[in-house]
């Protein structure tokens, strides 16, 4: 149980700081942070509604990954 729990700790930092680039990354209604730093990568993946809708979807799964695994860590802290 403990290298389940490892892993699960691992995957979930990892997980959490993709997630926050990712966010970051999204083009803003104002501005955002990535107008502050002159677009840099965002401007090269936003360039499309393609592009856009990819970051989403990317978004989206790293999203319920780092969901899951909170569950599953706290399942189990639960039963342990």
């Amino acid at each position: 149980m403990d290298v389940l729990n490892i892993v699960l700790w691992v995957l979930l930092v990892i997980t959490g700081l993709i997630l926050i680039g990712l966010v970051l990354i999204h083009r803003g209604r104002g501005g955002g942070i990535t107008d502050m730093f002159g677009g840099g990568l965002a401007s090269g993946v936003q360039s499309t509604a393609a592009g856009e809708r990819n970051l989403t979807r990317m978004t989206w799964i790293v999203a319920v990954v780092w969901f899951m695994t909170v569950v599953l860590l706290g399942l189990i802290q639960r039963f342990q």
